[in-house]
């Protein structure tokens, strides 16, 4: 199952995985920008902000699909303003997609899992959860909250034999960036191509089933960033 999967990162992945055989449950808002000609894809349109939707269709899914044994929970979206403005229902929302969906898709998950003797679980985190910066304060949040999880998850779970990891890239050049404001510089150093985090996942997934990797941080050869006019 990848959230997020028809654009950006989740796209990268799901495609890496199609074509190592895998079965792609993907799920997103809108399946129009992916759509693979490819008969182990399942497009299943959700809107993670919604609590109750996601947590009845992922539990739908999995008596659906009982094979299922691995969770690449990617979707989110960013908003960088000052805190102030924000609106209640905005802060809301954000969390509910930002980190709340990563929660009740890996608690439905985590209850799967043992029951099939294991699998893996991988969060795409950001620099962001590492560092907080001014007007991130709400992703900041966000992802600093999804690292916190991660790492107690992880240590909650393994002896059940799942694996728990958390990828952390900077700057990625995906459509994440489309009306912020800013985006990664234009140069190839300046940005991580969303096939980078991709092919890092499947090292992840294709690693020893005895070895757990925790968290990877991935950077581009160059910070820099273009601010549009």
């Amino acid at each position: 199952m990848v959230t997020g999967s028809s654009s950006g990162i989740g796209r990268a992945v799901c495609e890496l995985l199609l074509k190592a055989d895998y079965k792609v449950l993907g799920i997103a808002r809108d399946h129009s920008k992916f759509t693979p000609n490819d008969t182990n894809y399942f497009p299943f349109e959700v809107d993670l902000k919604n609590q109750n939707e996601t947590t009845n269709v992922a539990k739908a899914l999995l008596k659906a699909h009982p094979e299922a044994n691995i969770l690449i929970s990617n979707a989110g979206e960013g908003r960088f303003n000052p805190i102030e403005n924000f609106s209640t229902s905005q802060i809301k929302d954000f969390l509910d997609l930002n980190l709340i969906s990563h929660i009740l898709l890996s608690q439905i998950f985590v209850r799967h899992l043992k029951a099939r003797s294991g699998g893996n679980i991988i969060f795409l985190g950001s620099e962001a959860g590492l560092t907080g910066k001014r007007k991130a304060t709400l992703y900041s949040t966000a992802k600093f909250g999804l690292r916190g999880f991660s790492q107690a998850l992880s240590d909650e779970v393994r002896a059940s034999n799942i694996r728990v990891s958390l990828i952390n890239p900077g700057l990625v050049r995906t459509p994440f960036f489309n009306g912020l404001g800013f985006r990664p510089g234009d140069e190839k150093t300046h940005a991580i191509e969303a096939e980078d985090v991709a092919e890092v996942i499947m090292t992840v997934l294709s690693s020893r089933s005895q070895t757990i990797l925790d968290e990877i941080n991935m950077s581009p050869a160059k910070n820099v960033i273009k601010f549009d006019s």
